[in-house]
């Protein structure tokens, strides 16, 4: 009986592999989809005639309801939480493949908006789910989520490019059946992973407004590391294959693939990454990150060929490393309201992207997309203050 205990405690508290893939599985159907904007970007631009500060908007766009993320994180404290994560790839993966065939920038930005509202009901208790089946691990199980994330910007670029080679820019829309199956696997597997009951169980001991004071300092860190970087990695994932496409003359294909080889390095480098700060430390990890980053940018742009190629995959490493160690952290900080403490993060993360990309794209119409990207790594290195500045318990 004892040992039955023990086993059974171990499940619950230990680190839980096959729901843990699961839940990185379920980030990896809904970010395929969210993936699609930087590879279609170019196509919509000449099919609009709008310049790059235009398309650069629509980042804006999508990422306006993360100001909502502290909302969301207070109804998931108390709801159901998983079947957040269940019906927004249904959701994303119709607003997503209607963008092809939208017949103005309007319609673009208002699919976009609808998408990013969705976006934000599944990333913010996700995680929080994750770090419950993580046991003491949370660092790992970050790493397993991040990588279903950058795995699927990875392929979702392929994804779309195959799409359009087949059934053109306006049959895009064809690819909703496979969103809608995916929301109804999720549904029979995930329904009766009932995680949010522990968000409902556990004693809270602050409110919503004390717990925001409390974590204030810690989040005004997060920002500035966010913050700092936000352009470099805003710009490549955004502008990649329009830098490509447009001032390299080289194929959609091409250009296309360059993205995704710069977001499998990223999938790599938030699955290492993760577990090397269970190990070192989070801080440490992220000095690290934060050091090497901007030296790797600075080459890739300096350098040409396969050269280049390269150096774009050690730079994705470096530039999606962050991604679990930042979580992990917040998880690590606060006990009580994780949902909560994990909205503000994400809207801080989500808000300075967009932020990032207006602004790269505001630069690159104004002094080009390569003179923009050696910008971005010069600012990259004000992250490193803020790193300092980290006090880990």
């Amino acid at each position: 009986m004892e040992q039955e205990m023990n086993t059974e405690q171990k499940r619950q508290h230990g680190f839980q592999t096959g729901n843990v893939i699961l839940l990185s599985l379920s980030h990896l159907l809904h970010d395929i989809y969210s993936s699609f904007l930087a590879p279609l970007r170019p196509l919509l631009i000449e099919k609009f005639g709008i310049t790059l500060a235009a398309a650069s908007l629509w980042d804006l766009f999508q990422r306006i309801p993360w100001f909502l993320n502290p909302f969301i994180g207070m109804i998931a404290e108390k709801t159901a939480a998983r079947y957040f994560v269940i019906i927004s790839p249904a959701i994303t993966a119709i607003t997503m493949s209607l963008l092809g065939v939208a017949p103005s920038y309007t319609m673009v930005s208002v699919l976009l908006l609808v998408m990013g509202v969705s976006s934000a009901v599944f990333h913010v208790p996700s995680p929080v789910m994750v770090q419950k089946i993580s046991g003491k691990q949370t660092g790992r199980g970050m790493s397993f989520y991040m990588f279903g994330g950058e795995i699927a910007r990875t392929v979702g670029p392929l994804v779309i490019t195959g799409a359009i080679t087949l059934w053109t820019l306006e049959g895009t829309w064809k690819l909703i059946p496979f969103g809608l199956v995916a929301s109804f696997v999720m549904f029979l597997r995930l329904k009766n992973i009932k995680i949010s009951e522990g968000f409902q169980k556990t004693k809270m001991n602050t409110g919503f407004i004390d717990t925001f004071k409390k974590l204030l300092p810690f989040f005004g860190i997060l920002a500035g590391i966010t913050f700092f970087r936000a352009i470099m990695k805003s710009g490549l994932t955004a502008f990649l294959p329009t830098y490509y496409f447009m001032d390299k003359g080289e194929t959609l294909w091409f250009a296309n693939s360059a993205l995704a080889l710069f977001q499998l390095a990223g999938a790599a480098g938030t699955f290492l990454f993760g577990t090397i700060s269970d190990r070192i430390g989070r801080k440490k990890s992220l000095l690290l990150i934060a050091v090497i980053t901007p030296v790797f940018m600075f080459l890739f742009i300096s350098s040409s060929g396969i050269l280049s190629f390269g150096l774009l995959v050690i730079l994705g490493i470096f530039i999606f490393a962050p991604g679990p160690v930042l979580l992990a952290l917040v998880q690590d900080r606060e006990k009580d309201k994780r949902v909560f403490a994990n909205s503000i993060y994400m809207t801080i993360s989500f808000m300075s992207a967009a932020l990032a990309v207006v602004f790269a794209g505001l630069i690159g119409d104004w002094i080009g997309l390569e003179n923009m990207y050696r910008l971005s790594a010069f600012l990259a290195l004000g992250a490193i203050p803020f790193v300092l500045m980290l006090k880990i318990k």
